[in-house]
Formats: C-alpha cells, sequence, structure tokens
C-alpha cells in the first residue's frame, strides 16, 4: 500500500461515492475504481462493500481508513514542518482569535511587523473549547487567542490578561440612573446574550445563577456586534467582555459595572506543545505577552 494508494481510499470513503471521489482527485473514475481495485488484491482482502447505492466500509476496511487518516494528518504536518522550518523572517503566520481580542490584536501585530515586514497574516475566528483545540493540533493556526483553559498534553495555555464583563445598555434606559446594579436588577430587562456553546453565555448565566436572579433572554446572537447594534436600538440589554466594547463606537451606548465577583474571565494565550514553531511565532507570542504586561 503506497502513499498514493491511501489518499485515493481515503478520499473514496470520506466522499463515500467514486465519482465525487474521482472529482475530487482529478481523475477519471475507471482509474480511481482499478486504483482501489487493485489495493485490495495487493493487500488480500476487501475494504468496500459496493452496492448500486452506496458504499460501506468492511471490519478490515474501517482499521485501515482510521490508520490510513491518521498517517496522512502525520504526513501532512511534517510536510508544513519542514517547510516552516526553512523560513527564516518569511512565511504566513496564522492566528485563531476570540471577537473580543480583534481591537488590540491589530496593535501587537504593527509591533511585530516591525520585525518580521515580510511575513503573511492569516486571522480568523475560532470559537468553543473543542474548535481550539483542533484548530492547534490539524496545524490550521499557530496560535489561539480563547478566554477558555485548554487541557491537553499537546497544548500550552498560558493566561495573558484579566478582563470584567460589563453591562450595555441604552443611553436612555432608566437603569443607567442606579449607582449600584446587580443581577437582580436585570430581571425585568429583555436580554441579549450569546448562543448556546459560547463561553461567555454560561459565565454569565453562572452569575445570575450565583446571585439567584432569572434573566429574561429575548434575543440570542454569535456575535457582539451584533449584540451591541440591538442594545443600540433599545431592544434590550447585554453583558459582554470590556475589551470589546471599549474601542468601539456605539454612540447610544452606556456601559455599567455590576455588582457581582462571577463577572470577569482570563484569556489566554495558546499554542501547540509538538509541533515545530518558527522563530517568528515566538516573537509575536512574546509581543501578546509585551503588551499585557506594560499596556
Amino acid at each position: 500500500m503506497d502513499f498514493r494508494q491511501m489518499r485515493y481510499f481515503v478520499a473514496v470513503v470520506n466522499e463515500k461515492n467514486f465519482s465525487k471521489a474521482a472529482e475530487k482527485l482529478h481523475l477519471s473514475q475507471p482509474s480511481l475504481s482499478n486504483a482501489i481495485m487493485k489495493l485490495e488484491n495487493e493487500i488480500g482482502f476487501p475494504l468496500l462493500e459496493r452496492n448500486t447505492r452506496s458504499l460501506r466500509l468492511t471490519d478490515s476496511g474501517e482499521v485501515i481508513y482510521k490508520r490510513s487518516v491518521e498517517f496522512l494528518k502525520q504526513y501532512d504536518r511534517l510536510q508544513k514542518e519542514m517547510e516552516e522550518i526553512q523560513e527564516i523572517g518569511n512565511g504566513k503566520l496564522s492566528i485563531g482569535m476570540i471577537e473580543s481580542s480583534k481591537h488590540w490584536m491589530p496593535k501587537v501585530i504593527l509591533q511585530f511587523k516591525r520585525s518580521y515586514p515580510s511575513v503573511q497574516i492569516q486571522l480568523s475566528e475560532v470559537l468553543g473549547g473543542e474548535e481550539v483545540q483542533k484548530s492547534l493540533l490539524d496545524y490550521e493556526t499557530h496560535v489561539v487567542i480563547t478566554n477558555q483553559p485548554i487541557v491537553h498534553q499537546d497544548v500550552n495555555t498560558i493566561p495573558i490578561y484579566q478582563e470584567r464583563l460589563v453591562l450595555l445598555l441604552h443611553e436612555k434606559n432608566p437603569l443607567g440612573e442606579k449607582k449600584i446594579i446587580s443581577m437582580k436588577d436585570l430581571e425585568n430587562e429583555a436580554f441579549i446574550i450569546s448562543t448556546i456553546g459560547f463561553q461567555t453565555r454560561r459565565d454569565i448565566l453562572n452569575a445570575f445563577e450565583k446571585e439567584r436572579a432569572e434573566p429574561n433572554i429575548m434575543y440570542e446572537s454569535e456575535r457582539f456586534e451584533t449584540v451591541c447594534s440591538l442594545v443600540e436600538e433599545g431592544l434590550g440589554v447585554t453583558i459582554i467582555p470590556e475589551n470589546y466594547i471599549r474601542y468601539s463606537n456605539f454612540s447610544a451606548i452606556r456601559t455599567r459595572q455590576i455588582d457581582s465577583d462571577e463577572l470577569q474571565r482570563t484569556v489566554y494565550l495558546t499554542y501547540s506543545k509538538s509541533r515545530y514553531l518558527p522563530p517568528f511565532v515566538h516573537s509575536f507570542c512574546k509581543e501578546i505577552r509585551g503588551f499585557f504586561h506594560t499596556s
């Protein structure tokens, strides 16, 4: 079983169809079918059960498929590392980030580019602990900024700063006149919150529970920008990280602190321990840690 056959076999299983797999591999369907049949003849047992409607792995095929997927992953990672070893001061830096980090990230990149002007920057939103872990271990990103501590033997999780979660309300909301606002005060307000699966949502609901208050959830959104727009139209109130709103320009929105020790979080810098990281990645991590140490 050679490397080419392995890729062909995995593509057929992933697509569950010879025609689609052949198109993806830029092969003719007969050529791909013959390659898989030749592979089965070489190893001495069938890998696929074929019928007119679908393909299904045999028990032996299941084992070969899992091993092939892992081998191809390791090979692709090795290819990336070999390319990056040759890149001194050049290459591409892939950064995953939570939405609230987008306002300070350009300042860090500006400092970084003074030392590495030729490095390309790729930015993407990476949300949720599982997505962060997958992104790092599959070599999709070099580093990820996240508000979730990643517990994995191959991931470094470094706290870089703490921030409060603050109340946002429309400038005409009478609640803004109160000197001290509690979670109980929010029970009668239309509440806007992140959708299920977001750590910020869990933090906020945990704060309500600790204060024995019940939120009146009327709107849910994946993005802070949408949440803020709803508040600016006077449709409700919300709680979001202070670093997001600190650099935003919503003229009709006011921020207030809430009397709750639960409304704070830690933001982390994460990267893979087992992956080779070019010098410019380590320099970028140093820039991030320095930015929050001095600012």
